[in-house]
């Protein structure tokens, strides 16, 4: 695959010698926001790359798949180190898609802190606001910066009031843009920092030819001081309250004059609580911005010595405590990702919390399986090969990867992403984070049947990378399934595996497991005899057939007197009877929840054997289905939808629009509301596309199977006919 990362590169990448100069920041944000182009401003600005690359020329270091230059967008989580001011800034970019939000959650897991992108055009959506809140949820400390601020429709401080809004009061601005002019005359002077009080020009062009303007520091300007000390004592005001600094905040109560060094520092212990989640302006496609949020960054983030370790336990199960960020202590790392490089092979990216990653190292792999993903229990001991930090695509040597840092390992053996590593001799286990769980399914097959193998092996290849796909080759349809978390989630998949695992793949239509049962009491009789000459075939039976609640399955029942049916070929009635309902009658869908009286037949002392009565057990259901009334069934699934209250209503009508039924709601925190309903599974194959557009991407669902239910006549005509000539 060729490399269009484009823009040159140093060759090299920063390195930490101790936990304490490391920062791992990960990019949140919609798709648009300018995340992308925000990481390559930093790279570029810090001196890593000679020229920042473009997302819609595909050169970026971030967007380096082919789907992401071919889709202008973000569908991979991708790191990137920067040397900030002697500290080493792993900036995780990740997805702004909802579909791709596996990765979005490995980014979370790699980070210490999250920089929410948000556009000052565009503003808060209504996802972002949830990843807000999942954030705050784990008490992952979070700041803000507002893109595109020089554009003539930006609103920055209306952007800021939103946040405030939408995240909560802790949300507060560190610059403040100013302007000249107004419309589409406005002109952006410069940034104003509200602790230091320092004023970042930006009307001069940059020295040299280089595009984008410079910054020079200088003093705040006459027009824009009264809204600067406003704004500067609200923030003063709001890291005194999260940093609980009572010198700092007599200080200030007493008017006395405070350093910026002070407030800073109080600013960093207020952040790194997750109470104050201060906003920087930026506009990364410009340049504005980016060499003041780059000398922020480092100090408004946490390092990992002051972020607790994920819960950790032993392969019994048991927790197992006082594990910290250092270096020298014992290994545990965690698999965030699996990258497939075409020359290398599979590349682990890693999170290291303590201990030092170290080439030949001896290390043991743990994961939990999930049979349900295709997922295996992975538990086995590898020697790590050499490690390296990534950049993007290109892999960069390094010596090791001490804790709290972010690496790569080639040739992990059966690492897959989540698994845990740590030293051979004291296994440990991180308890995962939460893996979205696919909802949207596509039937795939091999365009060819020499391909057959090789699609089982590329499915566990890309299963074992991507965190939100799950693999399920259905037991009573035949078809191969891949379980996804929306439309875009399926074209990257099926790209893959045709391009990067060389399976050219068909799809078909998803066919939902139907069901078959008897509606009212019926007979039947299995007549099998053959006696043409040798050995020959004898068994008769007469059965009656009766249905049952749903979820029974078989009940068979022996009535035989006088041993007209012998004792030993009354089981074989039974198999032949249930190897007929998984056979399905005339429909080709399986029976079920029957109970079967085998009350007569006959018998011959030669002829009479196991097989015979098996078939003539299959006879006889097969008789009793075409002489008596069958119902055809159809699976029915609990949804458990949460949605925002205002969108409410339309999936309620939605939901009975789909024969759903509505069982209950109740609010839930953050002005949402869950429903729970059952509803049939054909109506809902797609619902995890139909609810996004339905509830405009605030709404979430999980499924579970509950019962199989009689399909409405003419549906079930329609399905039968469907079945008949599929088959």
């Amino acid at each position: 695959m060729a490399d269009k990362s484009g823009q040159a590169t140093t060759g090299r990448a920063p390195e930490a010698a101790r936990p304490a100069d490391i920062r791992n920041v990960v990019l949140v944000g919609p798709t648009g926001a300018g995340k992308t182009t925000l990481l390559e401003a930093l790279l570029h600005a810090s001196g890593a790359t000679s020229r920042a690359g473009s997302v819609e020329e595909g050169t970026t270091v971030g967007d380096y798949d082919e789907a992401e230059v071919r889709q202008k967008r973000s569908v991979n989580l991708s790191v990137a180190p920067i040397d900030a001011a002697g500290l080493k800034l792993n900036v995780v970019d990740t997805p702004g898609y909802a579909d791709f939000i596996g990765d979005l959650r490995a980014g979370l897991r790699a980070a210490d802190a999250a920089l929410f992108v948000v556009s000052a055009l565009d503003g808060v959506d209504a996802r972002t606001r949830m990843l807000w809140e999942e954030c705050a949820a784990a008490g992952t400390p979070r700041a803000v910066a507002v893109s595109r601020i020089d554009h003539p429709r930006a609103d920055f401080e209306e952007t800021v009031a939103r946040c405030r809004e939408v995240f909560g009061a802790g949300v507060v601005p560190a610059y403040l843009p100013v302007f000249r002019g107004e419309g589409d005359e406005r002109v952006l002077e410069g940034l104003a920092g509200l602790l230091s009080l320092r004023f970042y020009d930006y009307t001069r062009p940059a020295a040299g030819g280089a595009p984008g303007p410079a910054s020079t520091d200088g003093p705040v300007p006459e027009g824009a001081a009264g809204r600067v000390a406003e704004l500067r004592d609200a923030l003063i005001e709001e890291v005194i309250q999260e940093s609980e600094d009572e010198a700092l905040m007599e200080a200030y109560m007493e008017g006395r004059e405070l350093s910026p060094e002070t407030l800073i520092s109080s600013l960093e212990t207020a952040v790194a609580r997750g109470g104050l989640h201060p906003v920087l302006a930026v506009s990364p496609a410009h340049g504005v911005g980016v060499a003041e949020l780059l000398d922020e960054l480092p100090r408004a983030t946490p390092s990992p010595l002051e972020r607790p370790l994920p819960e950790v336990e032993d392969l019994r199960g048991r927790p197992v405590t006082g594990l910290e960020c250092d270096p020298d202590g014992p290994l545990l790392a965690e698999v965030v990702q699996i990258i497939s490089d075409p020359y290398v092979g599979r590349v682990s990216l890693v999170r290291v919390f303590s201990g030092t990653l170290r080439p030949d190292l001896p290390v043991h792999i743990a994961g939990r399986g999930d049979a349900d993903r295709g997922r295996a229990e992975r538990d086995a001991d590898e020697r790590l090969g050499a490690p390296s930090v990534p950049v993007g695509r290109r892999m960069v040597p390094v010596p090791q990867v001490i804790a709290g840092d972010i690496g790569a390992v080639a040739r992990l053996g059966p690492a897959e992403t989540g698994d845990t590593l740590s030293d051979r001799d004291r296994p440990l286990l991180i308890r995962p984070w939460p893996f979205p769980e696919p909802l949207l399914p596509i039937a795939v097959r091999a365009a060819s049947a020499a391909d057959d193998d090789k699609l089982s092996q590329a499915v566990a290849r890309l299963a074992a990378e991507d965190t939100a796909l799950r693999v399920e080759v259905n037991g009573e349809t035949g078809q191969m399934v891949l379980w996804c978390t929306g439309e875009a989630h399926q074209d990257v998949a099926l790209d893959r595996l045709s391009g990067r695992y060389g399976v050219p793949v068909e799809t078909e239509e998803v066919r939902i497991p139907l069901r078959e049962t008897f509606s009212v009491p019926s007979q039947g009789f299995g007549r099998n005899v053959k006696q043409s000459g040798g050995h020959g075939e004898y068994g008769i039976c007469r059965i009656k057939v009766e249905p049952l609640p749903s979820g029974s399955g078989l009940e068979f029942v022996d009535k035989v007197v006088g041993g007209v049916v012998p004792r030993q070929f009354i089981p074989s009635v039974e198999k032949g009877v249930r190897a007929q309902m998984e056979s399905g009658g005339d429909s080709g869908f399986p029976i079920v929840d029957i109970r079967v009286t085998l009350y007569d037949g006959k018998a011959h002392s030669v002829d009479s054997s196991d097989m015979a009565f098996q078939k003539a057990g299959r006879l006889a259901l097969r008789d009793a289905s075409e002489q008596g009334s069958m119902s055809m069934l159809e699976p029915f699934d609990e949804l458990s939808v949460l949605v925002a209250d205002e969108y409410m209503g339309a999936v309620m009508n939605d939901l009975s629009s789909r024969r759903g039924r509505v069982v209950g709601s109740e609010p839930v925190e953050g002005g949402r509301t869950l429903i729970r309903a059952e509803a049939p599974r054909l109506e809902t194959v797609r619902y995890a596309i139909d609810l996004r557009s339905i509830a405009h991407g605030t709404g979430t669902f999980s499924r579970r199977y509950l019962r199989h239910e009689p399909l409405p006549p003419q549906l079930a005509a329609k399905y039968a006919r469907a079945e008949a000539k599929s088959g």
